[in-house]
């Protein structure tokens, strides 16, 4: 009797030995199955990603490209016009003999500050009396500052400049 005991002893080991074998067993192929899937998810994710990110690098240089071709469109157009206003007011006071009004020197200054870069996002108010220029408004630099002043008293016709205008 003892020796069936022992028997049954060594079987019921054996059996719980031979269930924990198979038990780890699977266990590591689903840990396997579960490594390989979440992996490929990464990768599928990363390569979502990038090709998102791609995508939206490539709008963002169309729509920069596009941005400037209208700004210099823009750009050169005023620089025309003002050209024209200023060419059209030189010769206007040729026909009239020479003439420099208060109103030919506001036209002329505002003409040359289109021209200028440093003077670019400017907001300035050109006020002429008996061909004295007021400039007021605002201006992104002291060296726009100076530039309005300097071009207002390099003007023909201007006998003396209030500078006025604040820096932002």
């Amino acid at each position: 009797m003892r020796q069936s005991r022992y028997v049954m002893l060594a079987a019921l080991v054996a059996f719980a030995v031979a269930g924990w074998a198979c038990t780890q067993k699977a266990a590591d192929k689903a840990l396997d199955a579960t490594k390989e899937g979440t992996a490929t998810a990464i990768d599928e994710t990363r390569k979502a990603g990038e090709s998102l990110a791609d995508a939206t690098r490539n709008a963002a240089e169309r729509t920069a490209d596009k941005a400037e071709a209208i700004a210099s469109q823009t750009a050169d157009k005023t620089t025309e016009i003002a050209g024209d206003v200023a060419t059209k007011t030189k010769e206007l006071s040729a026909t009239t003999g020479e003439v420099i009004t208060d109103a030919w020197i506001t036209t002329k200054l505002h003409a040359q500050f289109l021209d200028e870069a440093v003077l670019t996002g400017s907001h300035i108010n050109v006020d002429t009396d008996n061909h004295v220029v007021t400039l007021r408004g605002t201006v992104a630099s002291v060296e726009a500052k100076d530039r309005a002043a300097a071009i207002a008293r390099e003007t023909e016709g201007v006998t003396r400049v209030v500078n006025q205008l604040v820096v932002q």
